[in-house]
């Protein structure tokens, strides 16, 4: 059962710098409390609404079928029924556009590992102070990939222990660039100044990426790259073109 969390607060004159007006936020979690909690919190933010708030994820991607497109939603890992993690799947595939941030009290590495490569812009503990949660929701909006310190040393404990790629995923060598470039946080313009490529033609090549490391998300791509090692260490200057 959804519980519609509305704010009619309009949109401060100032907000973190490249945020965006009117941010929509939905919740996915089980728990009541919790769950209305960080709803009711989430909504009395100055440009932000919390306008719904699932118990489960089936709910929620009956709502999103519907057309609606939240800017980004907060999902439990350990959900009644479909799962966090599949849910982000289904969830990608229906609204390419929204920001997916896993809140769970799960900091398994495995998980955190499924549920970037699934779709997820980031991973957020239930322990991290409402200021991170709307933090994290801006940074994900803004292309970033927000995690909880405990979460980000799991996720380099698991790099810790790669090896060399057991699958060739056909990349091509201008996609390794790009994608090593990804890895160093550069963003899409930044990758195309660097290349001497246009932004759209960088976003074609990342396109072609994420089919091919069968990921959704720019996170998904990065967390792969590292885990599988798929770019080479070093290269010449790119030559522009």
């Amino acid at each position: 059962m959804q519980t519609p969390v509305k704010s009619t607060k309009p949109a401060p004159a100032g907000r973190p710098a490249g945020s965006h007006p009117g941010v929509s936020v939905w919740l996915i979690e089980d728990n009541h409390m919790f769950r209305k909690t960080v709803a009711r919190v989430l909504g009395a933010q100055e440009g932000m609404e919390c306008s719904q708030a699932f118990a489960n994820a089936e709910d929620a991607l009956d709502a999103l079928r519907g057309g609606a497109v939240p800017d980004v939603i907060l999902v439990d890992v350990e959900l009644p029924g479909l799962n966090g993690i599949d849910a982000v799947k289904t969830i990608k595939s229906i609204t390419p556009a929204s920001r997916v941030v896993m809140l769970t009290a799960f900091d398994d590495p495995d998980k955190i590992f499924r549920a970037i490569c699934a779709g997820a812009s980031g991973y957020l503990l239930k322990t991290a102070p409402i200021e991170r949660i709307v933090e994290a929701i801006y940074e994900a909006l803004n292309g970033g990939a927000p995690l909880n310190p405990q979460v980000a040393q799991s996720v380099l404990k698991m790099f810790a222990g790669l090896v060399q790629p057991t699958c060739d995923y056909g990349l091509t060598e201008r996609e390794q660039r790009i994608l090593e470039l990804m890895t160093q946080g550069l963003i899409k313009k930044e990758i195309a100044d660097q290349l001497g490529l246009s932004y759209h033609t960088v976003d074609t090549h990342l396109r072609n990426i994420y089919t091919k490391l069968h990921v959704h998300s720019r996170t998904g791509a990065v967390a792969k790259a590292l885990k599988e090692r798929l770019f080479r260490p070093t290269h010449a200057p790119e030559a522009r073109r």
